[in-house]
């Protein structure tokens, strides 16, 4: 008999009732930023005087500049209250598909462009966490398209010539068997745009499991390359099988038709930020705290500002 798991999710009262208020919330990023002391996020000085009567606000003697927990982070300048980033990280980690950022403006009582902003800062400190992550063992390799049904589009966008992908953006994936994923925007699907995203993140001697597309060939020079043919129906060869790479092809189709809708190809790869640290940092095996914990991490250093996530858009 298997033996027992217990839910490692923390219920979401009991969640909120650890953050109630903006203090709460500001205590608990100060003992992740500062565990070993405060320092100046701008000159790294260690030598801090008091900034006014505000406990929060602190100044450096080296630079004169004031500065708080927030300062250098994703919620630089923000107006929202910190329990209520809070409040979205919970519902953002917890939820195996995304979340919008419409139910983000009513479960926070915000506007929607104000939400969407917000996760759009929350995604870009997910793709902050273990970037330089080298890849071994059994790996998937495997290309998607993302983007609409052409008869669900506006009739200015839908008569576009071709077909399948035409209009569609690709996406190229890398999962290791039991272990960690990593999804890319790329141009196109040809030979040195796969591999070179190969070569760099997956170490030499793996063996690589993929499909039977030409791009792929002469992977085998550096790798064990495995392959299934999917037009004859073959799905699993032994080792060889990509089932694992279309079940994360399968979880964020489900979020982008499901959840989003639609999903701009601008900011799509901010996007894959956030269902990758779902699989790695933020999967549903690790304690509710754990995953929370994990995307604090990544907020640190980072900043997206409105205009920036507007530009050219």
């Amino acid at each position: 008999m298997k033996q027992y798991c217990p839910n490692v999710t923390m219920s979401e009262y009991d969640f909120f009732g650890k953050f109630p208020n903006e203090r709460s919330a500001r205590s608990y990023l100060e003992q992740k930023r500062w565990a070993g002391g405060i320092y100046c996020p701008r000159c790294k000085s260690s030598k801090i005087g008091r900034f006014g009567k505000d406990p929060a606000w602190h100044r450096c003697c080296k630079c004169s500049k004031a500065f708080n927990v927030k300062t250098g982070t994703i919620f630089e300048r923000s107006k929202i209250p910190l329990h209520k980033w809070f409040r979205a990280f919970y519902k953002i980690v917890t939820a195996r598909k995304g979340v919008s950022s419409m139910q983000i403006s009513k479960e926070l009582g915000v506007m929607q462009s104000t939400a969407w902003f917000m996760i759009q800062r929350i995604r870009k400190a997910m793709g902050n966490c273990n970037n330089d992550y080298i890849f071994s063992g059994i790996v998937e390799c495997d290309e998607t398209y993302i983007g609409g049904k052409k008869r669900n589009k506006h009739w200015d966008k839908k008569y576009i010539p071709g077909r399948g992908p035409v209009g569609k953006k690709p996406v190229f994936g890398i999962v290791e068997r039991n272990g960690r994923q990593k999804t890319f925007v790329v141009d196109y699907t040809n030979r040195e745009t796969l591999q070179g995203i190969i070569r760099k993140h997956v170490q030499k001697g793996a063996t690589i499991c993929t499909d039977e597309w030409k791009s792929y060939i002469g992977l085998n020079k550096d790798y064990t390359h495995l392959t299934v043919n999917h037009s004859q129906y073959q799905f699993k060869d032994g080792e060889a099988s990509t089932n694992t790479i279309e079940g994360v092809w399968a979880i964020l189709k489900r979020g982008y038709h499901g959840s989003f809708h639609c999903v701009s190809f601008k900011h799509l790869q901010r996007y894959l930020h956030e269902f990758d640290f779902r699989h790695n940092e933020g999967n549903c095996k690790y304690p509710t705290m754990e995953r929370i914990e994990g995307l604090v991490s990544g907020c640190w250093g980072t900043r997206l500002t409105w205009r920036e996530l507007i530009k050219n858009k």
